[in-house]
């Protein structure tokens, strides 16, 4: 029994070193299509986002790195044509343990800069908003080996802090948000 418990403990030690030096590159996208019927013309919405993060993991338990996030969408209907573009730019810290060789949680603390350009077209007047600001959030999430090193990472919601000022009106806008159990994230990611 001694040597069994030896053996588990020596293979969940060398489970947990297994990552440090390691490069983790991982992220998400997703795409979203809305459509409302509205009794003068319909609207139609297209979202795309892609947010990808690369980090260096230092110590068996700790990443740090960059992350990055663009989001793109664009609105017609029978008034006009609007599009939205969103960029954030940062970096982050993550903690993470491991619960086995198949399951770990962490926590991702991101933060840095963003900026918004808003145009929309209505066929006769074309306006541009503009808008920077920084972020901060930290987002608790589950990890799932799935072979060497490549896994899915799921959460879902976090803990954060925007601001954006406008630059054509002169507005300063702060969001502070507490989403747990709103949203749903499915990532992927690899240690190499």
């Amino acid at each position: 029994m001694k040597k069994m418990l030896l053996i588990l403990a020596l293979a969940m030690f060398s489970f947990a070193n297994a990552q440090k030096g390691t490069i983790l590159v991982g992220g998400n996208i997703g795409y979203s299509s809305e459509n409302i019927d509205r009794p003068l013309a319909e609207v139609k919405t297209n979202t795309f986002e892609f947010s990808p993060k690369v980090g260096y993991q230092f110590h068996d338990n700790w990443t740090v790195g960059a992350e990055f996030m663009i989001q793109s969408s664009k609105t017609n209907s029978g008034e006009g044509e609007g599009k939205f573009n969103a960029y954030k730019y940062g970096v982050f810290v993550r903690y993470s343990v491991p619960l086995s060789e198949t399951f770990s949680v962490f926590a991702d603390l991101g933060a840095g800069f963003q900026n918004q350009k808003t145009k929309t077209d209505d066929g006769t007047i074309t306006t541009t908003q503009k808008a920077d600001g920084i972020y901060t959030g930290i987002t608790p999430a589950l990890f799932i080996n799935m072979k060497k090193g490549f896994g899915l990472n799921f959460s879902i919601g976090g803990l954060g802090y925007e601001t954006l000022s406008y630059d054509a009106s002169n507005t300063d806008v702060s969001k502070f948000y507490f989403n747990f159990g709103k949203t749903v994230n499915i990532g992927v990611s690899k240690n190499f």
